[in-house]
């Protein structure tokens, strides 16, 4: 690996646990700082924009209160029938979500930002993958729902927890439906000199 200790520190701007293991295993030292921002956007901006907009968005956010550093923000979003579906605000809706996505393929699309709080300067970009998901009885649904799992996911299903088991297929990167699309993020910390490979 040709990771330099004598580059920018890195701070991921999220709280997420997902987004933190999948930042380890690119090896870069890195600390974390939630970015606590308005996720609201234009209605009819299309959903590639959104996810660059609020990654940028919570990049920014982190930057803003930092005099050096890079910082990295990300968001995701499942995609549904030209509906964003984020995460539910309760069990009822988590119902709803899982309901209309059974037995019908949507897709995820994920930003990542990296900001140079020092500079400013700024590289996004988005990656998107088609999800499958089998079909499923209300029993099920509601059983999936008592995991506790979907609370906290966009779209109300985690496909690297027990909501692997109502995903029939993808076509695309796995780790832009988890939340941090890897080889995207790569690239872009290429761009700033940090270098996985």
């Amino acid at each position: 690996m040709s990771i330099q200790s004598t580059l920018l520190p890195l701070i991921l701007a999220s709280g997420s646990p997902r987004r933190k293991e999948l930042l380890h295993a690119l090896g870069f030292p890195f600390v974390v700082q939630s970015s606590d921002v308005d996720e609201s956007c234009d209605a009819g901006l299309a959903p590639e924009a959104i996810v660059e907009e609020l990654s940028l968005r919570k990049a920014n956010a982190v930057a803003a209160e930092k005099t050096s550093g890079l910082v990295l923000g990300s968001d995701t979003i499942v995609v549904l029938d030209n509906q964003v579906l984020g995460k539910p605000q309760d069990e009822a809706e988590a119902f709803r979500m899982l309901k209309s996505l059974a037995g019908r393929e949507h897709v995820v699309f994920s930003g990542v930002a990296l900001v140079d709080a020092a500079s400013g300067r700024h590289e996004v970009a988005h990656s998107s993958t088609k999800v499958r998901m089998r079909p499923m009885s209300d029993e099920e649904i509601r059983a999936y729902i008592a995991t506790k799992e979907p609370m906290d996911k966009a779209g109300a299903y985690a496909i690297q927890g027990i909501g692997a088991t109502i995903v029939e297929g993808i076509v695309g990167d796995y780790f832009t439906v988890v939340g941090l699309p890897l080889a995207l993020t790569a690239d872009l910390l290429k761009r700033f000199d940090l270098h996985v490979l």
